[in-house]
């Protein structure tokens, strides 16, 4: 099997992989970072994003093996531990952006991917746009429009999330 090296959420790390092996997979059975979720393995939901390189990407299309020597970011990664919350998670709780909570960490990580790409004005139509390839099953996407809008607001001034990793 192939070995490979990586930095998670600021942390490096190697693992031996089989070439088939996708970088969800390699998140959450090798590495125990079950944050990142699998919701449909066809690259449908958005559940599994996560970022590569600074960029959200599928984890549930993507090779791990492609992602040798990338810095990953998983949700785990955006709030130092026992820190507060990063400004879109609270966003998230404050605004109700979330009902059983399975996308939300996909939704998060393409939220902070959103904002890092076309800043923190962001509005409605932006937004759903920018959540096209996140599915929620739970709610009408209101109040997960308004967390990201408060939390793209709430992220000025602060460092660049997808640069913590």
């Amino acid at each position: 099997m192939p070995r490979m090296s990586l930095t998670v959420n600021g942390k490096a790390v190697s693992a031996d992989v089989e070439a088939r092996t996708l970088l969800v997979t390699l998140l959450r059975e090798h590495l125990k970072l079950t944050g990142t979720h699998v919701g449909c393995d066809t690259s449908q939901c958005g559940a599994c994003v996560v970022h590569v390189d600074g960029r959200a990407v599928k984890s549930c299309t993507m090779l791990a093996l492609q992602a040798d020597g990338a810095r990953v970011l998983t949700i785990e990664g955006l709030a130092p531990e026992g820190g507060a919350l990063h400004p879109m998670q609270e966003a998230f709780r404050t605004h109700h952006g979330l009902q059983c909570g399975y996308c939300t960490p996909g939704m998060i990580m393409t939220a902070i991917d959103l904002v890092n790409r076309e800043g923190h004005e962001l509005d409605e139509h932006t937004i759903r746009a920018g959540l096209e390839g996140n599915l929620c099953r739970c709610t009408g996407y209101h109040n997960i429009v308004k967390a990201i809008a408060a939390g793209a607001s709430a992220m000025k001034g602060k460092r660049r999330a997808a640069s913590a990793a």
